[in-house]
């Protein structure tokens, strides 16, 4: 009985142990790893070698970085992005190889990179990129979320590469930490392709912007000398926490632009500056943007008060306090007309004629320009004015004199024009405005008759011009006798006089036939041909 229960037992305590290894061996298995052991297991680290700078092995993800590195060989480009990251390796590059150890942790962002350089002799060396804050902390990488941001990052990246703008970060002591591929370029090609680094600086960011707020600072211009050649940019800079990011714009355009601007400027100076004609440009709000030294000359205005960009009606006022415009009745009837003026210059060509006070003559030209611009033109005539009225006053004084003359006169043309005639002419042919020689002959036939001294005048009038001047007598239309003479002016003019008719018994002239005086009209155009 004993036995039994002893048996029972035994077996009970078998049956036990055999039920709980599958418990303890699942429960071992169910047990976690720990956090490192896991990470090193699921994370591929960033491991390359190389041996004398060439890559001989890396892992995955040091491969994948490689692939987004620009660069012309895998050293290259991995140590100009290491040296972007961790400033104090640049000095160390030429004997990285020959170090035993060398561990690095950058300290400019929140998430700092570490480096394990490590020589393993016979020029191999193995470099081991890692983060220390994700070191047993068990982050997991969703695979689709990783995907986006690198695809986020490859556009982000080739925007930047294929910008025709140079683009870099420098951090508080100037050097720079990032750049992209056209700063990158155009710094290989001042070093002779040669990539050194710490990048050089291109352009001098001296003026920081203010700090705080990230707000832009003003453009501004830099120039690069390159192949003998000036290339200018214009920078702009923003302080994004510790570090100063810019972006420089070619400017090579916009500085020819604003030199050929400049030179038109200069040449319009110099020319305006030799004319006569004061010259006043004002802007779409009527503001004076240019002016000559003639205007200063003309008008009697202070340099300083031009230079200081006065309005239209200011310009005017003063103008009026100087008595350079016409007296006006009343200020408000002048500024009427400044207004019409002011009208009239900007919707077309407006000239004025002022009579100053003083005794001069000025012409006022106004003329719209571009942009709602207008410009005034002062041109001071008072000698073009007397000179027209001291030639008016001689050509009635010469009117006067052949109108004093008992003998009627008339100049005709080398083309049978008749130019001018007296009053004494008028009165004794009956003639006024303008007329022909061969008119004037069918006249002297009609009034007169057809007359041996009127033949002898047409032959005299057709032989002209005369070598000496011709003399003869004709009747009169009042049936007396008249004497007339040719003598040849300059120009195939002719002068042809008659003299007073003499008294004579009064008589009823016949009137010739319709047919007489039809040929003498036409023997007259004859010699006026």
């Amino acid at each position: 009985m004993v036995e039994q229960f002893f048996l029972a037992l035994a077996a009970a305590i078998a049956a036990m142990m055999m039920a709980a290894v599958p418990y303890f061996w699942l429960t071992r298995r169910a047990r976690p790893a720990p956090h490192g052991a896991r990470l090193e297991r699921e994370i591929e680290p960033i491991a390359f070698l190389f041996r004398n700078g060439v890559l001989i092995d890396a892992t995955a993800p040091a491969r994948s970085l490689l692939d987004r590195l620009p660069g012309a060989d895998d050293w290259q480009r991995l140590t100009a992005w290491l040296a972007m990251r961790l400033p104090d390796l640049g000095p160390l590059l030429p004997d990285l190889a020959a170090a035993a150890r060398i561990e690095m942790t950058e300290t400019a962002v929140a998430r700092p990179l570490h480096l394990l350089a490590e020589g393993l002799g016979q020029g191999f060396l193995r470099l081991t990129l890692t983060d220390p804050s994700a070191e047993n902390a068990g982050v997991l990488v969703n695979s689709l979320s990783l995907a986006a941001m690198e695809n986020e990052l490859e556009i982000l990246r080739s925007t930047m590469d294929h910008a025709p703008m140079l683009a870099w970060r420098e951090d508080a002591a100037g050097q720079l930490t990032w750049a992209n591929s056209a700063y990158l370029a155009l710094a290989e090609a001042k070093a002779d392709q040669a990539n050194c680094w710490p990048l050089p600086r291109l352009i001098d960011l001296t003026a920081r912007p203010p700090a705080g707020g990230g707000a832009a600072s003003g453009a501004r211009r830099a120039q690069i000398e390159h192949d003998g050649q000036s290339r200018w940019y214009e920078w702009h800079a923003h302080q994004i926490g510790g570090q100063t990011v810019a972006v420089a714009l070619p400017a090579d355009a916009a500085v020819r632009a604003e030199r050929s601007l400049r030179e038109f400027v200069q040449t319009l100076t110099k020319t305006f500056a030799d004319l006569p004609i004061g010259l006043a440009i004002f802007d779409r709000d009527r503001n004076l943007q240019l002016f000559n030294p003639a205007l200063i000359d003309l008008t009697g205005l202070a340099a300083g008060f031009l230079t200081g960009r006065p309005t239209l009606y200011a310009f005017l006022d003063r103008l009026r306090e100087a008595r350079m415009v016409p007296e006006p009745k009343d200020y408000r009837s002048w500024r009427n007309q400044m207004n019409s003026l002011e009208a009239a210059a900007s919707s077309g060509h407006h000239v004025e004629m002022w009579s100053l006070p003083g005794g001069q003559t000025y012409r006022v030209t106004g003329r719209p320009h571009p942009d709602g611009a207008v410009a005034f033109l002062f041109e001071d005539i008072t000698s073009e004015i007397s000179l027209t009225r001291k030639f008016r006053a001689d050509l009635s004084l010469g009117a006067e004199v052949l109108d004093a003359l008992d003998d009627a006169v008339a100049v005709f043309a080398a083309s049978g024009d008749l130019l001018l005639s007296n009053r004494r002419y008028g009165e004794l042919w009956g003639t006024s405005g303008r007329s022909t020689l061969g008119e004037q002959i069918g006249r002297w036939s009609r009034a007169c008759g057809d007359s041996p001294g009127l033949e002898q005048l047409r032959l005299a009038l057709d032989r002209m011009p005369l070598a000496h001047p011709a003399q003869g007598a004709m009747a009169g239309p009042n049936g007396g006798l008249l004497s007339w003479g040719l003598r040849s002016l300059s120009g195939g003019r002719v002068l042809l006089s008659f003299a007073a008719p003499l008294p004579a018994p009064p008589s009823q002239l016949v009137a010739p036939e319709p047919g007489q005086d039809a040929a003498a009209a036409d023997r007259g155009v004859a010699v006026a041909g």
